[in-house]
């Protein structure tokens, strides 16, 4: 069983290779400027991800792409798009709390020359700690305090369920007891939308659920140049990709996330939309890219 405490362990146990805290992506789609800012990664056991797949076959696509079984790295970017005066941040981060190897968005921040108060919105995909727990600084305040928050209406009103902490899983009880005490934060003032609104000028939601259960990615738009921001909805670039109708240890509901890999990856490879990807290497912007029955991630960072 994944918990917390193995969490943890897991990433102290491991030695981490030296990789720079920050390192950015950056693509224009019209008058927006979209950056990924490094926020560290995460140090997690390999079965978290891959337990449960076909292992023979799994193995080979982890070979393919030089990659462990035991335990994975994978990047954590954030999304910053900026227009005219507005500047929003897709997801807030880990924070301090955790996991030591992430929670460095300050850095990131501090390498592009913006502050916090900068920060116009704040707009999340989903209520995982390495999305959500950045909202709050080691004071308990608000890390962007000028910012607009929006979250998905199902998304917010599963977290802040008191019945979700007993029905989500011993594994996962402190990422709800987490997720209700800073959402509770933001509670008065936060604004909710369902699928299919746009959200900001040119940020429509797309819902894409069963990682979590109101999991939403954004289309970004401007005229005729398109990108997707997808979140955990493609949360790696090697099994997800290969064979996204596998359920993942790392979604919620597998099956339902299993089936909105694959119609996301249909829509996101025939329209040749750029993607931007919160677990994605080399910055997480690239395309998906038709490789036979499957798909690969074409870095563009």
């Amino acid at each position: 069983m994944l918990t917390r405490r193995r969490m943890l362990a897991c990433a102290a146990a491991l030695p981490l290779a030296p990789r720079p805290l920050w390192a950015r992506s950056s693509l224009a789609l019209g008058a927006m400027r979209i950056d990924t800012l490094s926020d560290g990664n995460l140090v997690l056991p390999g079965d978290f991800i891959l337990g449960g797949m076909p292992q023979d076959e799994m193995a080979a696509i982890m070979a393919r792409h030089s990659l462990p079984r035991d335990r994975l790295t994978p990047p954590c970017n954030v999304t910053l798009m900026r227009r005219g005066a507005d500047a929003v941040l897709f997801d807030a981060g880990a924070g301090p709390d955790f996991q030591p190897s992430a929670g460095k968005l300050m850095a990131a921040f501090a390498a592009l020359g913006v502050a916090v108060e900068d920060i116009t919105h704040v707009v999340f995909t989903h209520g995982h700690p390495d999305h959500l727990w950045g909202l709050l600084d080691d004071f308990d305040e608000p890390t962007f305090p000028n910012a607009e928050y929006l979250m998905g209406r199902a998304e917010f009103d599963y977290w802040t369920d008191p019945a979700t902490v007993d029905a989500i899983g011993a594994a996962r009880t402190a990422f709800a007891v987490g997720a209700a005490r800073r959402l509770a934060a933001i509670a008065p003032t936060v604004r909710l939308f369902d699928d299919g609104e746009e959200v900001l000028p040119g940020v429509a939601a797309r819902l894409t659920p069963g990682h979590t259960p109101g999991h939403m990615a954004f289309e970004l738009r401007d005229g005729s140049e398109s990108a997707m921001v997808v979140g955990d909805a493609l949360a790696n670039h090697h099994v997800a990709f290969e064979r996204p109708d596998w359920p993942s240890g790392s979604d919620q509901d597998g099956e339902r996330a299993a089936a909105t890999r694959v119609s996301l990856l249909d829509q996101i490879a025939s329209a040749q939309m750029r993607l931007v990807g919160f677990h994605l290497p080399g910055g997480g912007v690239g395309r998906a890219e038709r490789a036979g029955g499957a798909y690969r991630f074409a870095a563009e960072g």
